[in-house]
């Protein structure tokens, strides 16, 4: 059965940085292409980053360039999203979705027709 587990949030300062692991259970990530979405209370769930089953394809929403990476570890079965100098506007609940895509499938963050989502973590950032 086809899994994804999100974890590493927790309440952090702003300037601070956190790195969000998505483990994937059941199925082979070089199959599949990963986004990461996040949503806040109240608002709309916004797709930040995503990467296609090469490992190479990464794209990034313009509100998160320059400060969030995406990047897997195949062996661990694990995409993970570095987010550095946290901001209180990254505040929400992040998920981690999967969809079987052809190898260099280019994803863009702001499509989320994805079938298999991720509980999501929390990621709260306040001084």
């Amino acid at each position: 059965q086809l899994q994804l587990v999100e974890s590493g949030g927790g309440l952090v300062q702003p300037g601070g940085s956190l790195r969000l692991s998505c483990l994937a259970r059941g199925f082979n990530l070089n199959y599949y292409a990963i986004g990461w979405f996040r949503q806040a209370p109240g608002t709309a769930r916004e797709g930040v980053s995503c990467i296609a089953p090469n490992g190479r394809n990464t794209n990034y929403a313009d509100s998160v360039k320059g400060r969030f990476t995406i990047s897997r570890d195949i062996a661990k079965s694990t995409v993970y999203l570095q987010i550095y100098s946290l901001e209180p506007e990254d505040t929400g609940i992040y998920y981690c979705a999967a969809m079987r895509t052809p190898a260099d499938f280019l994803c863009y963050p702001t499509y989320d027709g994805y079938d298999h989502w991720g509980q999501g973590t929390q990621v709260t950032v306040s001084s």
